[in-house]
């Protein structure tokens, strides 16, 4: 819910004139969610949020998102999200998809593939629907026609949709790292399956992994709860 609230002041700083990529077509590429405390419905919060450096990438380029927030001195929630702005490039660049796909081998090396927990349907009308409650209306999340514009082949699922649901089915402690990788597109409508064990989640259609991600307690605080 923060990440919603944050969201119309992060469109304004990256749509403003100083901001170099189009806003148009970027692609949400990762979160990093830090929750310290429980967050109140009747808490008062400062809302913070900035741009955070741009870095090459072999597809184009990246940028951080932080959005925050506060009580007072103390940061009680804060997310690291990151996208990217697709374009030609010399090659030069980093390679997280390849870096990911090396660091999840070893992860199944090392415990073995996620079980599947459930099968969702997804319906057509997801991007169009989560566009309404968050504010994120880019249009590869909308209608086939607006996602071809920008080379996909039907409207794809956000990724905070896709992280919302994993962790809603995941559950997760009052004080805690959340961290999810978006590694390919969900397309709508379509049919994906939540794995998940221990601390660990990921949405795969065949396979095909979508998104990974895990849920990790910070020592010493709080006890289970859905994410605010």
């Amino acid at each position: 819910y923060p990440h919603v609230l944050g969201f119309p002041l992060a469109m304004r700083l990256l749509s403003g004139p100083g901001f170099p990529l189009p806003l148009l077509g970027l692609v949400h590429t990762s979160i990093e969610i830090t929750r310290y405390r429980e967050l109140t419905a009747s808490g008062e919060y400062e809302l913070t949020v900035h741009v955070e450096g741009l870095a090459p990438h072999r597809r184009g380029t990246e940028v951080s998102v932080v959005t925050g927030l506060r009580v007072g001195e103390d940061v009680v929630w804060e997310s690291v999200s990151t996208y990217l702005a697709r374009h030609r490039t010399t090659g030069a660049g980093t390679d997280r998809g390849r870096d990911r796909d090396r660091d999840r081998n070893q992860d199944q090396e090392k415990h073995g593939p996620l079980p599947a927990v459930a099968e969702w349907r997804l319906a057509g009308d997801v991007g169009r629907r989560y566009a309404a409650a968050s504010g994120d209306r880019n249009p590869i999340h909308l209608y086939p026609l607006t996602a071809r514009l920008f080379g996909f082949e039907r409207a794809i699922a956000h990724g905070m949709w896709t992280a919302a649901r994993c962790l809603a089915a995941h559950g997760t402690p009052q004080a805690v790292l959340v961290r999810a990788e978006f590694r390919a597109p969900v397309l709508l409508p379509g049919t994906v399956t939540y794995a998940a064990d221990g601390e660990r989640f990921e949405l795969c259609d065949g396979e095909r992994v979508h998104v990974t991600g895990g849920v990790y307690p910070l020592a010493g605080h709080g006890s289970p709860d859905g994410l605010s």
